[in-house]
């Protein structure tokens, strides 16, 4: 395989980490579609982000980064969310999904600890997994252009890290697949309810 081009190889990891990604969700015919329309999915999606971040606080000894990072700012007012279009929302999630995904990488090169790299590699397939996923979307307004400049704050915590990746699933994740889910699915299928 030594003719591979650098594009393909790139083109054949994501497909690897999409597909990793959607047989993860659960055994049976697992799509996107599915995690917006069973809230079962991301409820499980946010349980790992919260387990993600107790592991990392509990890696002994973690130096903060001798370069800080640049995370998305993820907070949002639900009122101006809700107002949005689902295109409008989709690519928001997405600056917001590359940066972390980049300062992620960022902090892997930064930390040599055992504990705490192997958390960020987990971090940085589970983020990588669900910018693939939104790119795969498919919506009128075309394929998503990366250059976006979302809200950013520097860190030097890698606890910070998990933190916003899971403030961000929690958050404007978790909304923006209910709000889907009153256009992608019929009744009975759990996509029905105001997230709590």
């Amino acid at each position: 395989m030594q003719g591979r081009s650098p594009q393909l190889s790139m083109e054949l990891n994501r497909l690897l980490l999409l597909t990793s990604f959607l047989l993860n969700m659960e055994e049976g015919h697992a799509s996107p579609t599915r995690l917006v329309c069973d809230n079962r999915l991301i409820q499980k999606y946010i349980g790992e982000a919260k387990d993600m971040e107790k592991r990392v606080d509990q890696c002994q000894a973690l130096p903060m980064l001798s370069c800080p990072v640049v995370l998305p700012l993820v907070d949002f007012s639900l009122q101006q969310w809700k107002s949005q279009s689902n295109e409008s929302k989709r690519q928001e999630i997405l600056c917001d999904l590359s940066l972390l995904v980049a300062a992620v990488a960022g902090a892997q090169r930064q930390v040599p600890h055992e504990c705490g790299n192997r958390q960020l590699s987990q971090l940085y397939r589970h983020a990588s997994s669900f910018l693939l996923l939104l790119q795969t979307f498919s919506w009128e307004a075309g394929p998503w252009e990366p250059g976006c400049s979302p809200r950013s704050v520097e860190q030097m915590h890698v606890s910070g890290i998990f933190l916003t990746y899971r403030q961000l699933v929690q958050g404007k994740l978790r909304f923006f697949f209910h709000h889907l889910a009153k256009d992608l699915c019929t009744r009975g299928q759990g996509g029905g309810r105001e997230p709590r």
